[in-house]
């Protein structure tokens, strides 16, 4: 297939396009290499890619409706994959208008350009954020997602919203992902394992928030990759047993499915600050700090609708995966 990855210099968006070339697929990846975080990481993400004659860049922003209309013009692409968007909740009170220039107005330019050049299969990137306020876990795809926390999360609530419209309105296939706590190698440096890392080996303090009471679903960015891959090939499809009286909110009549992707093992942030510790072989200097705004304080996938459908779930041990990352993190920056 030829297959457009929005989002390819990012952290997800490098390891699905490496992926995707391996399996011979021809990817276009689309960043926008904006200075949310650190340009140089992102353009070594893209020089991995780049050495792949199957690969091609284009470096246009998602809210550039000129731009993303010549792109589709230009490529006749059977699936998008869109990873690209503003990301960090806590970055969304302090920056709004970003949120909605790229995940709300980009992801339309999305849907427009799937909608006119006949694409076969839109991915798109959901989040856990969505399950809000919810505390009834694990969270099911089944169940209500009408309290965001934050910005955010309200955008990616807008994504999997307009993206139904488009699977009603013109048949769409549209599958939308909600993403748990990615983590790994080549991961984002506003992340907690990065932020971790990092001060742990400068000796500086580590911050806690919620005084450590905090519970994740950690994903591995591996699993991530693979259940996106098994879903390439598995469009969206009408579910013949929705009802219509008591819609349930991942499925629908036509084409529109939600999946969460996450490991289904939710674990302590302490635990996790224990693994990183053990990884680089230094105890952590804490400093707990009170629960921030916007932030929620477990997250817990069920992705028992993933397996069904794909025959996959994800399961990288956390010790194992915060391992790698470590190990990749002294790599790139020599330590």
């Amino acid at each position: 297939m030829k297959i457009l990855v929005t989002g390819a210099a990012g952290f997800i968006g490098m390891h699905l396009s490496l992926r995707l070339l391996a399996a011979g697929h021809v990817v276009v990846g689309l960043d926008n290499l904006n200075d949310y975080y650190d340009v140089a990481l992102k353009k070594a993400r893209l020089a991995r890619l780049e050495h792949d004659n199957q690969f091609a860049f284009h470096q246009i922003d998602l809210s550039d409706r000129a731009g993303m209309e010549a792109l589709f013009a230009a490529e006749a692409f059977d699936c998008v994959i869109n990873l690209a968007a503003q990301a960090g909740v806590r970055y969304s009170i302090e920056n709004p208008h970003s949120y909605v220039d790229s995940n709300v107005t980009g992801f339309l330019h999305i849907l427009e350009g799937c909608r006119h050049h006949n694409v076969g299969h839109l991915i798109y990137a959901s989040s856990s954020s969505v399950y809000g306020l919810d505390e009834a876990m694990p969270f099911s795809e089944a169940q209500s997602t009408d309290h965001p926390m934050a910005l955010y999360g309200a955008t990616k609530k807008a994504n999997e919203m307009m993206a139904h419209s488009y699977s009603n309105l013109y048949g769409l296939p549209t599958t939308g992902l909600r993403f748990f706590t990615v983590y790994g190698p080549w991961g984002r440096p506003d992340m907690a394992l990065f932020l971790f890392t990092k001060a742990i080996l400068a000796g500086e303090p580590i911050q806690i928030f919620n005084h450590g009471q905090m519970v994740r679903d950690f994903t591995f960015v591996d699993d991530i990759v693979e259940g996106i891959v098994r879903l390439v090939d598995k469009p969206a499809a009408p579910a013949p047993d929705f009802n219509a009286a008591q819609p349930d909110s991942g499925l629908s009549s036509k084409p529109y499915r939600i999946f969460n992707i996450g490991n289904s093992q939710p674990t302590p942030l302490m635990d996790y600050v224990t693994a990183v510790e053990d990884a680089l072989g230094i105890e952590a200097i804490k400093e707990f700090q009170p629960m921030q705004a916007g932030d929620v304080k477990a997250t817990n996938a069920d992705t028992s609708r993933l397996d069904d459908w794909v025959g996959f779930k994800p399961n990288t041990p956390v010790k194992e995966g915060v391992a790698r990352f470590i190990a990749w993190y002294r790599e790139y920056y020599h330590v």
